[in-house]
């Protein structure tokens, strides 16, 4: 399951968010540092419309849709990577996450204490940035130690000496190491350091439920401030997503076009979650059940079917397939095929987004 860690500032919003996303959250919202202690955790139904519209056609039992793990992480302040606040816990908890959503203050509220004492978004996220930097500076500090001793015999401690060397100088200018463009083989290399700095982040631009809809000149400064990097920038309202909760489908759908938007801070940030990390849906359906299945693009079709057991991949035969439009446009898999829409692919097929499939295997 992708696991996302929701970080920032104490006070920055993102207990109130967490808790507004994830339909079990029981994080505590206060206003004082530190209200966050341990992780919570809270599992969220990836929104997909077209789950719906599939299992009318198959007339499913059930619906099951994908899922993000959402973590809360407790607030961290400038030290952190020394230890301040509760520093060291927290930057473990961030480093076993997929994706980091670094939630940034952009909004004013004298009833709402700042760690700093002032609304600076881009201060924030270099405090934050910073504290992420020396912690993997650190590590990788004494990792290049280890691997010069081991580098002259041995050829795969020389290929991640020479990477980490290139890593070095930008975590010591405070930079993150995703500035450094590396192949997929090189990624895999130091995988298993578990870099801070190497995640996909998110910078979730917090607003009052005026500026949700067009930003502001704080959010616009966040975007000039991390153009430069593999980043995306979403805009939410935590106030607002905490306001959606109490209410219907069509009271939500109103309520948010009454702010100039058409979806919630929730869909925003999964789909830039999925988009940055290059995720993407095939989907299963039949009277049993429809499903959403979460695969990296480029996955080919055997690939996918292990997602969902490592049998189907072993075994794979071929996929029947056909697009989520096609199934839709006739209305039934029987008319489908009568149609000639359904295909059959081997196992070089390249799975695409919205594929509907079905898999046949030997046991």
């Amino acid at each position: 399951m992708l696991r996302a860690g929701i970080v920032g500032l104490p006070n920055v919003g993102k207990s109130t968010l967490f808790n507004a996303v994830v339909a079990n959250a029981k994080a505590t919202a206060a206003n004082f540092p530190f209200c966050t202690i341990e992780p919570n955790v809270g599992v969220v139904a990836v929104p997909d419309e077209r789950l719906q519209v599939l299992a009318k056609i198959s007339k499913s039992i059930k619906i099951v849709p994908a899922t993000i793990e959402f973590v809360d992480i407790a607030g961290l302040v400038k030290g952190a990577s020394k230890g301040e606040g509760l520093g060291n816990q927290f930057l473990a908890n961030i480093r076993e996450v997929d994706a980091i959503v670094h939630v940034v203050r952009c909004f004013d509220d004298d009833d709402i204490i700042h760690v700093s004492g002032s609304v600076d978004p881009i201060r924030d996220i270099e405090v934050i940035n910073l504290e992420l930097a020396l912690a993997d500076l650190t590590q990788v500090e004494r990792r290049i130690e280890r691997l010069r001793k081991q580098a002259k015999n041995n050829q795969e401690a020389a290929e991640e000496l020479l990477i980490l060397e290139q890593i070095l100088p930008i975590l010591n200018d405070g930079k993150p190491a995703r500035l450094l463009e590396l192949t997929p083989e090189e990624k895999v290399i130091i995988k298993p350091l578990g870099l801070l700095t190497s995640k996909p982040v998110i910078y979730a631009a917090n607003v009052t439920d005026e500026d949700l809809a067009t930003g502001n000149e704080w959010v616009e400064q966040v975007k000039q401030f991390v153009a430069s990097e593999d980043a995306k920038v979403v805009i939410v309202s935590a106030q607002v997503e905490s306001e959606l909760v109490e209410l219907s489908t069509e009271e939500k759908t109103e309520f948010l076009e009454s702010l100039g938007v058409t979806e919630g801070g929730l869909q925003s940030l999964i789909k830039a979650t999925y988009e940055l990390l290059g995720l993407r849906t095939y989907i299963t359906t039949g009277e049993t059940e429809t499903r959403a299945w979460t695969i990296i693009a480029g996955m080919k079709a055997p690939q996918a079917a292990g997602v969902i057991h490592s049998d189907f991949e072993k075994g794979f035969i071929r996929a029947e397939t056909i697009s989520y439009d096609d199934l839709v446009k006739t209305g039934s898999m029987t008319i489908a095929k009568e149609q000639g829409l359904v295909r059959s692919e081997g196992k070089e097929y390249l799975v695409k987004e919205g594929d509907v499939m079905l898999f046949r295997f030997n046991v």
